[in-house]
């Protein structure tokens, strides 16, 4: 494929909307028939949560609730909620609800900030998973028979094993590079002329760009969509990526704790944030005083599952930072706005919260900066300061390069109400990503 065009002009290769008929039931059904099966599931999990792990029995019996008293759906709110610090708590298997000799894998975090959290799963917790993550890889264009480039890592993350299953669940053809080796990557794209890839919104910048510097076109790939996950990004990076690569990039969510890659996804005839699987999941939006907020509130992402046996969760803080909003492409369940940051990834300078993708974002409205850009977080005198050391254009001068960072300067100053440092590096000199992306670096 050769083309010159701004947009991507893939629709036309990619089957957009999913047949009517190819969808889960689950996916076909009204609110109300939702709402019942949650309900029946809800109360369930609660039961079996409640007498298989302590955590929970003794978190029940100190809030002074019972399983029987979930009754209706907003009885969810009884509950108490579920932390990280629990899951640490309790390491490495005080979460399990079934005896070890039931579960058929373990994953975990990196425990970069702690003890890892660790997961664990069922047959039918592996089953059901590979489900989802085909139902959002059908959700996403990608169809049975189509070849599938996996570069989520392999291991311990759930991602790359998580979505392998997806992609043979659903009936095409993977690939199982995993990240990394990303000269590799390029040439097995090149020769192997997969129709999809999946990995960070970040690693497949990283893999625009080596393509270029191997002297391939971008755009004359053979990938028609991005299935991309595991770190926030912005619509501004879509466009950029759909620009760079002419093709779909749609939205991928999930989370360890939860389950993994798959708890709900973009539909790429509308790419207007994930619907969520609630079928498997009530999702809650909580204020910063921990109370519900309704539909289209800007808040906490909270996750109760409804069928997992290994590895329950009950209101578990996400710590992601959207809202929920009617269903679209799926209209029985609701979809959220996409994640572009996590109360843990805020900054506050000098009394101003601001987040690292509404950087991206103000980066990527100015046609001459590229997308390779860290923050450094340092002290000057007693006060915090922030500087963007963002790489120039290797197209452009010099001169060009530096008016454009005095363009971002200003914007950063109106639109976020800060004032930053923008220092401008040589192509090539700062970090690639390889999977999730550092983005900020703290040298206080």
């Amino acid at each position: 494929m050769t083309t010159t065009a701004t947009t991507p002009t893939t629709t036309a290769r990619l089957g957009a909307a999913a047949d009517p008929a190819t969808l889960d039931p689950e996916e076909r059904m009204t609110r109300a028939e939702l709402e019942a099966l949650q309900l029946e599931r809800l109360q369930q999990t609660v039961r079996h949560a409640y007498e298989h792990v302590p955590l929970y029995t003794k978190k029940f019996d100190d809030a002074g609730v019972h399983p029987r008293d979930i009754r209706s759906l907003d009885d969810v709110r009884k509950l108490p909620f579920t932390t990280k610090d629990d899951l640490r708590a309790t390491y490495p298997f005080g979460m399990f609800a079934v005896p070890m000799s039931d579960v058929r894998r373990i994953h975990a975090s990196s425990g970069t900030t702690g003890r890892p959290t660790v997961v664990g799963y069922t047959e039918g917790d592996l089953d059901r998973w590979a489900s989802l993550v085909a139902r959002s890889l059908r959700a996403s264009g990608i169809r049975p028979g189509m070849k599938v480039h996996n570069a989520y890592g392999y291991g311990l993350f759930t991602g790359g094993l998580g979505a392998h299953a997806g992609i043979e669940k659903l009936g095409a053809t993977v690939i199982p590079m995993s990240g990394g080796q990303t000269a590799r990557q390029v040439q097995l794209i090149h020769d192997f002329e997969p129709d999809a890839i999946l990995c960070t919104p970040s690693y497949l910048l990283t893999i625009a760009d080596a393509m270029e510097e191997a002297g391939y076109d971008p755009r004359a790939s053979s990938l028609k969509v991005a299935v991309l996950g595991a770190e926030p990004w912005t619509n501004e990076m879509r466009a950029e990526l759909e620009r760079r690569l002419d093709l779909h990039a749609v939205d991928i969510y999930g989370l360890s704790e939860v389950m993994g890659p798959g708890v709900g996804n973009e539909c790429v005839e509308t790419k207007d944030g994930p619907h969520l699987w609630e079928d498997h999941f009530l999702p809650e939006i909580i204020g910063d005083d921990l109370a519900p907020l309704p539909d289209g509130e800007l808040g906490e992402l909270v996750f109760t599952s409804l069928t997992k046996e290994a590895f329950p969760v009950i209101r578990y803080r996400t710590r992601d930072l959207t809202r929920l909003l009617p269903g679209t492409a799926r209209p029985g369940m609701r979809r959220m706005q996409k994640i572009t940051g996590r109360n843990d990834d805020m900054i506050i300078l000098r009394g101003v919260n601001l987040f690292p993708t509404q950087i991206e974002e103000i980066v990527l409205g100015i046609e001459t900066l590229t997308p390779h850009f860290i923050l450094e977080l340092t002290k000057s005198g007693r006060m915090d300061a922030l500087t963007v050391r963002i790489e120039r254009h290797p197209e452009l001068s010099v001169e060009v390069c530096q008016a454009a960072t005095v363009v971002l300067q200003q914007r950063i100053k109106v639109l976020i109400g800060t004032t930053v440092g923008v220092q401008l590096e040589e192509p090539g000199t700062l970090p690639r990503s390889e999977g999730k992306y550092k983005r900020v670096y703290d040298l206080r």
